[in-house]
């Protein structure tokens, strides 16, 4: 009954696992759940303002496609003042979040077998969307530090690649890109005639001084071979408006903006009213959630290091770390799964296991969770560890 394209997926583990743990919290038990991909702040009050002025305004109608104009223009000067690229305001898509502006260009670009070269670990809805669009997933390695490798990619581009995906900072890594990398890979994507989907949603939370160079900004001519994918979710805490955009070249923009008018017809109104203030407002929350993460991330990293068996790489953006757990394993756990499995039969901690990111031997742990929780989740990890020995 069901089509071969839906029999072919598998659901989202990092949302299941959520599920599971606010489940036995519904129960009553005090779970720490550490497998949420959201900001745990709330969203800021001139946001939730515009929103509630929105409705009053009965902004309650059909928007264009592609959203809209007032939140286009809010984009389109985001990226020169952020991210220093041009784009024309025909060349930006609002869609309902970052994820399916994703799934648009699958969507738009694939053709039964076509190629797309993901380098792990990975985001777990990256291949499910290329195996629904019809498209193959073509995994490559990274280096020690999880960041893409421009020789592997380079490599593993053939006939049949239609494009690359990049994730900086990523989920779940934390990992990032310098300038340098980017030209690496944009070489050889120019080299070898690929687009480049540069999915930059966790841009604002770099650490250490660090700083974001967005993939499209390098030059003109590789702009042209990029689509770049961002939303508010993350920055400014609106996970669940559902608002995410994306920029490219008019020939693929105008395509997705008419494929969304047969799917969605246009994003939530009200939550792209709110979506401009979130742009063109003030900023400040941003850095106040960057300063608590910042803390979060040094207490996390620091004291998974000390559980024997568990080795953590320092996250340089992002607000996960993805520590192996290789050292745990025994007769009974013999992979990162029933790791996982155990952590929150036993422990009541969730994580989500490297499995959903193709990276066995890993465990995603978020740290958008209070400091309290952290403290108290992580020593029952450790207290757990210790009875695996």
């Amino acid at each position: 009954m069901l089509s071969e394209r839906v029999m072919g997926i598998s659901p989202s583990a990092t949302i299941s696992l959520n599920a599971k743990a606010k489940e036995l919290a519904k129960s009553g038990e005090k779970v720490f759940n550490f497998t949420v991909g959201e900001p745990d702040f709330n969203t800021p009050e001139n946001i939730q303002n515009a929103a509630i002025e929105a409705i009053k305004r009965n902004e309650s109608h059909y928007t264009p496609s592609a959203g809209i104009a007032e939140l286009r223009k809010a984009i389109v000067q985001k990226f020169r003042r952020e991210n220093n690229i041009d784009y024309a305001e025909n060349q930006i898509v609002v869609s309902n979040g970052a994820k399916d502006s994703l799934y648009n260009i699958s969507m738009a670009l694939l053709n039964p077998g076509d190629e797309v070269i993901i380098p792990k670990p990975a985001w777990v809805s990256f291949k499910e969307q290329v195996k629904m669009a019809g498209g193959k997933p073509v995994f490559v390695e990274t280096d020690e530090k999880f960041r893409p490798i421009p020789e592997e990619i380079a490599k593993a581009a053939k006939k049949k690649t239609k494009y690359l995906i990049l994730n900086y900072p990523s989920n779940p890594t934390g990992a990032t890109l310098s300038k340098n990398d980017l030209k690496r890979i944009a070489d050889a994507a120019l080299e070898k005639n690929f687009i480049v989907v540069s999915d930059e949603v966790y841009e604002h939370f770099l650490y250490d001084g660090k700083t974001h160079t967005s993939f499209a900004s390098l030059s003109e001519e590789v702009k042209d071979i990029t689509i770049t994918v961002n939303a508010v979710s993350k920055s400014y805490a609106m996970t669940g408006w559902r608002i995410g955009f994306l920029a490219c070249r008019t020939e693929i923009s105008n395509a997705i903006s008419d494929m969304q008018s047969h799917s969605i017809s246009a994003p939530c109104s009200i939550a792209q009213w709110a979506a401009v203030e979130a742009l063109n407002g003030k900023q400040e929350s941003v850095g106040k959630m960057l300063q608590e993460f910042d803390s979060r991330r040094k207490y996390v990293f620091r004291h998974l290091n000390e559980i024997d068996g568990i080795k953590c790489t320092e996250p340089e953006g992002a607000f996960y770390v993805f520590p192996n757990i290789e050292g745990t394993f025994n007769r009974k756990i013999k992979d990162s799964v029933a790791f996982c499995e155990k952590m929150l039969d036993e422990a009541r901690v969730a994580l989500v296991p490297g499995e959903a990111f193709e990276a066995p031997g890993f465990v995603r742990i978020s740290f958008a969770a209070s400091i309290e929780d952290l403290k108290a989740g992580i020593e029952r990890i450790k207290e757990t560890v210790k009875k695996m020995k």
